[in-house]
């Protein structure tokens, strides 16, 4: 009894926002679809450089803070107001609170353990003060995966309702006007014809979390850029002159795009998503992933990071960065990562 009571202190999630607002927790949504995100970059820019504003595995939806309950099942626990952190504290309390969740990279990289679901608002400001190199790139992949899993679960409901509309419309059944409407807001996201729903099943699927992760650190120097620390930019996404986001101190006079910004870590993670399934620079990375799946094959991140030559200027040494990335760090384990289920306590 003792033992449980001990395991069940030490799993606690701190659920209120600590460092005075800095390293805020953001609370999944109650629906599963994403909100619609903003659209690309006009077509002269895509070619140079196309991150415009824009993947199957086990769903869930609503995924909250947990604490271990009875009989091993999750649940939500209470609050916590009285814990309270300073500024300077942020990057020591992301890393006590993921200890407390036993959330360890290398157990979820060997298979051992699944990914806690636990969602940042944004990344501690003090992140680039870590001294150790490895300490911080730990942190900044703990931070980002478990958004890259609920943004992919999301497209994942979305597919698997798609698949059963497909095989209902050629068995000739009826489809519920809800489900109309559903498929047409769906086309007109994913830029496709509403009839076409074998060209929306090619583009409403996942993107590998080796290749986002990879992704991520690389357009965000590792969540210390200044993108990510103030408009929650870590893919290094592209928008227009009159669309919401931060100038490049560095921009090119004849050139009037920004850097996105985005009000939460997981609204960059969608949008990121949405461009690679969207976008025509990617077109033969979507070819590629949906051969795959034809033959059965796992997605891997390595292999179709080379059809990211057209996301930066870089070409093909941004691919080969990226591949480096996903090898040197042993992120191609975690494409087969999995976000541990939440159960509500009852009322």
């Amino acid at each position: 009894m003792n033992t449980f009571f001990e395991r069940t202190v030490m799993t606690v999630v701190l659920t209120t926002a600590v460092t005075a607002g800095y390293l805020a927790i953001e609370r999944a949504p109650q629906a599963s679809v994403p909100p619609t995100t903003a659209a690309a970059v006009a077509a002269g820019q895509a070619s140079a450089h196309a991150r415009a504003d824009g993947a199957e595995q086990d769903t869930g939806a609503d995924l909250q803070m947990m604490a271990t309950g009875a009989g091993g099942n999750l649940v939500i626990p209470p609050r916590r107001p009285e814990f309270k952190r300073q500024p300077k504290d942020s990057v020591t309390a992301l890393h006590d609170w993921f200890a407390e969740l036993n959330y360890d990279l290398e157990h979820i990289q060997n298979g051992n353990a699944h990914v806690p679901p636990a969602f940042l608002a944004s990344l501690p400001p003090d992140l680039g003060n870590v001294p150790e190199t490895a300490m911080r790139k730990r942190l900044f992949f703990q931070a980002v995966l478990p958004l890259i899993l609920r943004a992919n679960q999301e497209i994942l409901t979305d597919r698997k309702r798609l698949w059963q509309l497909h095989a209902d419309q050629r068995l000739g059944r009826h489809i519920a006007p809800s489900d109309r409407l559903w498929l047409k807001a769906m086309a007109e996201r994913y830029k496709v014809p509403a009839d076409n729903l074998p060209l929306l099943i090619r583009r409403i699927d996942v993107i590998p979390p080796s290749m986002a992760l990879a992704q991520a650190a690389e357009e965000s120097g590792w969540g210390t850029s200044r993108f990510a620390r103030q408009g929650n930019a870590i893919f290094g996404q592209w928008t227009t002159a009159d669309g919401p986001g931060l100038v490049p101190l560095e921009r090119d006079g004849d050139k009037d795009h920004k850097v996105r910004a985005f009000d939460k870590l997981i609204d960059s993670v969608r949008a990121y998503m949405l461009n690679l399934n969207t976008h025509r620079a990617y077109r033969e990375l979507r070819r590629a992933r949906a051969a795959l799946r034809r033959s059965g094959e796992p997605l891997n991140g390595h292999t179709l990071a080379r059809f990211l030559f057209r996301y930066s200027e870089r070409g093909d040494d941004y691919v080969s960065a990226i591949r480096a990335m996903i090898d040197s760090n042993g992120l191609d384990r975690l494409d087969d990562a999995r976000l541990l289920k939440v159960q509500r306590p009852e009322a």
